[in-house]
This record gives structure tokens, C-alpha cells and sequence, in this order.
């Protein structure tokens, strides 16, 4: 019986566990940024996109020009948000994905 519920907790924490990142992943939506070659550049895109409204975190992976933004569970983002803000950093906006929804 011992045994059984140890291995009854363990499937129940690992399933909280896969819910909530599969939970959190349905926030992030993906822009993909054309230019961005330096910190500098990443950081004013960060600037841009991390002011609007909603956004809780932007992460940015300079070699792929993908900028990650997190929302905050009742905010959305639009592509014409997100183009403005990336194009008012100096960059064009390639690629605009929305957050999978699980």
C-alpha cells in the first residue's frame, strides 16, 4: 500500500507539473524579427515590446530573431500590436505566432 501511494503522488506531481508549463506555454507568443544582430538591438526591441500593455516578460534569442513574449493570463496580443512596437524598435516583424493552445 505504501508503495502505491509513493507512486501515486509521484504520477500526480509529474501531471501538475506537465499542466502547468503546458499552461504557461499558452501566453508565450513568438515574433519573429528581422535585423536583430547585437544586445543593443535586442534590447531596444525588448524596450518596445516589453511596454505594451499585458506583457509580463520578453525573452529574445538574438541569433534566431525570435522574441518571446509572456502575457499575462488575461491580456492577448495582436500581430498590429506587436509589428508597431517591433517596427517603432527600427526592425520589420517576418513572422507573428500565437500561443498553442493545449
Amino acid at each position: 500500500m505504501k508503495t502505491f501511494l509513493h507512486r501515486t503522488g509521484l504520477v500526480l506531481a509529474l501531471s501538475l507539473l506537465t499542466a502547468t508549463a503546458a499552461w504557461a506555454d499558452s501566453h508565450v507568443y513568438k515574433l519573429y524579427v528581422d535585423g536583430l544582430a547585437c544586445p543593443f538591438c535586442a534590447y531596444g526591441v525588448e524596450k518596445k515590446v516589453g511596454g505594451l500593455t499585458g506583457v509580463e516578460k520578453v525573452e529574445i534569442e538574438i541569433e534566431e530573431g525570435l522574441v518571446a513574449v509572456t502575457m499575462a493570463s488575461n491580456a492577448t496580443l495582436t500581430e498590429a500590436a506587436a509589428a508597431k512596437a517591433v517596427d517603432e524598435a527600427g526592425f520589420s516583424l517576418r513572422k507573428f505566432e500565437t500561443p498553442k493552445m493545449e
